[in-house]
């Protein structure tokens, strides 16, 4: 078991429904273990109270409660991508029944913000070069989904 995991407050019952999602979406993924309430609560016996999943490795767990507490984008999930195919098939998926919030940035269904991005964007914003990084920025900045090909082309000047 990993030291530290991420663990995901779901709002009423859709900690499964999540999981299931999640797991349906990436490659290397599994649901481990379901845990139910028993005759103690404090949800109804044989719910669902949390589930053990994981996402290309990354264990995470996802647990059912109240919709007191709401995610936000100051948590969000950082998927590094390979391809434009990779990119556009996470988005996708991700925004069905979400949303769309700037630029490599999406919210799920759930509510869940996510990143959706080239792997080498951090190498091509750390450039030692301003202006390469600079026109990194511009072209990612007019951006919803992140288009590797304009990326490299705003890299390389054309």
């Amino acid at each position: 078991m990993q030291k530290i995991v991420p663990f995901l407050w779901f709002e009423d019952s859709k900690a499964e429904e999540a999981a299931k999602f999640y797991t349906s979406i990436f490659k290397n993924s599994k649901i481990i273990n379901t845990m139910r309430y028993g005759k103690s609560g404090p949800g109804p016996e044989g719910s669902v109270m949390s589930v053990n999943f994981q996402l290309e490795g990354q264990d995470f767990y996802a647990l059912n409660d109240n919709p007191q507490f709401k995610f936000t984008e100051a948590l969000s999930l950082f998927v590094n991508c390979d391809t434009q195919k990779e990119v556009d098939e996470l988005w996708e998926k991700l925004k069905e029944g979400g949303m769309e919030l700037g630029p490599g940035w999406v919210k799920d269904k759930f509510g869940l913000a996510w990143q959706i991005v080239p792997s080498f964007l951090f190498e091509f914003l750390n450039d030692p070069d301003p202006e390469k990084s600079q026109r990194v920025m511009k072209s990612m900045m007019q951006m919803n989904k992140l288009d590797i090909d304009k990326l490299k082309q705003a890299y390389e000047g054309r």
